[in-house]
């Protein structure tokens, strides 16, 4: 190679992350094949932009044996710290044997001649080169940690989490919340900086309560890579700046490594539940997923509402609140040509002079035509709360259990009567209990859910037939003030 030569590859692997990867790839696996593919791209893009601050806190989940821990774990902080040797890393992983692979991994490459050629200001400091942990001459470095243990008085500017749970101790309860709660109790006070730093978990899905679940349900502020085996809907991702990879339902994340008679034989071997978690990364619990992720449809634009529209609201009410108890909620429907779009979904631990006042500000916003409410514990007194205030207010008496309910109405997702907007800030934690149903921890939402389905929705007083006479009404504030008559309630 000419000097001109080394100093264009030295370029391009200062400045460009993806290539980084394939080198170290190379470093790693030699006499391997590196096979390119979108995924890596993709990977790389979010990563980078953890790197430059643009993320703060970032989730890749992507199946078993797709090169994340080598990016993610030890290229990562090894190109970070060939750029800025100061940067400070923790590296956590289930296990102390995994995190010393991967930490060997890292000082490898450190020490390789392209690497020390390409970053000539980026050297391994000889008070400290271990296994466990490498510093730079510049202070900075690497600190590898297994899940569970203690990093007293340690700080990083970078913390990343490679797979905190082995597939094995997936179903146990008390492995699993320890997982999570060292995450929340020890790992997220090891930032140097909370407003700057970043936090990058990489995991397979294992459970429907593991520390991506976690994550999601109490923050928005995780971007979430989701890269299953088999894609479950078109979308587009993100692999550079301004470059997409459109991806269509039912493509294979890389055929090249994994077709679809590997995947196939996966399937067979693994299970339905397994395979649905480590490699569709749409965990549920054994005896779950009565209703399947392709069965809901999906809408891009709001319904538009028609005089004909049905307003459907359906509740499942809690008796407490706290942390500890159920989630009282309420799903909001549009139901138009016999289809039911969720527009909206309330979900919360109210005492019941709060649920009374979000169930009437609910009603009005959404001028609702009908109210559900299970009749029993504080949902009797709700009904009779609304009614007396002209509201529309139902009582329903629950003749079978939850699961018999949800079984019946399954056929209309079954048949794509039921969509789902595309996205909403509620939308993840309803698709996950939904999609775990009967096994998940929680199944409020569907209770409501099945509710609504099975309500009888009969003529309402608002056909085009009702209204003839009235052409000069537009809608807004003139014709809820007609209906309102019509039905002697408040608008």
């Amino acid at each position: 190679m000419t000097s001109r030569d080394r100093a264009a590859l030295n370029a391009l692997l200062r400045t460009s992350f993806s290539h980084f990867v394939r080198r170290s790839f190379l470093e790693l696996n030699p006499g391997a094949t590196f096979q390119e593919n979108f995924h890596i791209k993709a990977i790389a893009h979010h990563l980078d932009l953890a790197r430059i601050g643009k993320i703060r806190r970032l989730i890749i989940n992507v199946p078993p044996r797709s090169l994340k821990s080598t990016i993610c774990s030890v290229a990562f902080p090894a190109y970070v710290l060939g750029r800025d040797p100061t940067k400070r890393f923790i590296v956590a992983s289930y296990g102390s044997e995994l995190a010393t692979k991967l930490g060997n991994d890292f000082r490898n490459i450190l020490a390789s001649d392209w690497y020390r050629s390409a970053f000539p200001g980026t050297r391994i400091s000889p008070t400290k080169n271990s296994e466990v942990e490498v510093t730079t001459t510049r202070h900075g470095g690497r600190l590898a940690a297994s899940v569970g243990g203690a990093l007293t008085g340690r700080g990083a500017g970078f913390v990343i989490i490679d797979d905190p749970l082995k597939p094995a101790d997936a179903y146990s309860d008390l492995k699993r919340e320890a997982a999570n709660d060292w995450f929340s109790n020890t790992l997220l006070s090891r930032l140097d900086d909370k407003r700057t730093g970043a936090i990058v978990v990489v995991m397979q899905r294992l459970h429907a309560d593991d520390l991506t679940a976690k994550l999601k349900q109490t923050s928005e502020e995780w971007i979430v890579l989701n890269l299953p085996a088999i894609a479950e809907k078109d979308e587009q991702i993100q692999i550079g700046e301004n470059t997409y990879y459109f991806r269509k339902d039912g493509d294979l994340l890389h055929p090249e490594r994994e077709p679809r008679e590997v995947l196939d034989s996966l399937l067979a071997q693994m299970g339905a539940d397994t395979f649905a978690a480590q490699y569709q990364q749409n965990p549920v619990v054994a005896g779950g997923n009565m209703i399947k992720r392709g069965w809901v449809q999906h809408y891009d634009n709001m319904p538009i509402r028609s005089p004909s529209t049905h307003v459907l609201q359906s509740y499942d009410t809690a008796s407490k609140e706290g942390g500890q108890n159920d989630w009282s909620v309420c799903t909001t429907w549009y139901v138009i040509g016999g289809k039911y779009y969720l527009v909206d979904v309330l979900r919360g631990r109210f005492d019941y002079p709060t649920l009374k006042e979000r169930a009437i500000d609910n009603a009005r916003s959404h001028r609702a035509t009908s109210i559900l409410i299970e009749d029993t514990g504080v949902g009797t007194a709700l009904v009779q709360e609304l009614r007396n205030l002209g509201w529309p207010a139902i009582a329903v008496k629950a003749d079978q259990n939850k699961l018999v309910r949800m079984s019946i109405q399954s056929a209309k997702f079954q048949s794509r009567l039921v969509l789902f907007p595309r996205s909403a800030t509620w939308l993840d934690a309803l698709e996950a209990e939904l999609f775990a149903f009967p096994g998940g921890r929680h199944d409020d939402q569907v209770d409501s859910i099945s509710q609504a389905l099975g309500h009888e929705i009969k003529e309402s007083l608002w056909t085009a037939k009702s209204l003839e006479g009235y052409s000069n009404f537009v809608e807004g504030m003139a014709m809820d003030s007609y209906l309102g008559r019509l039905m002697g309630r408040p608008w």
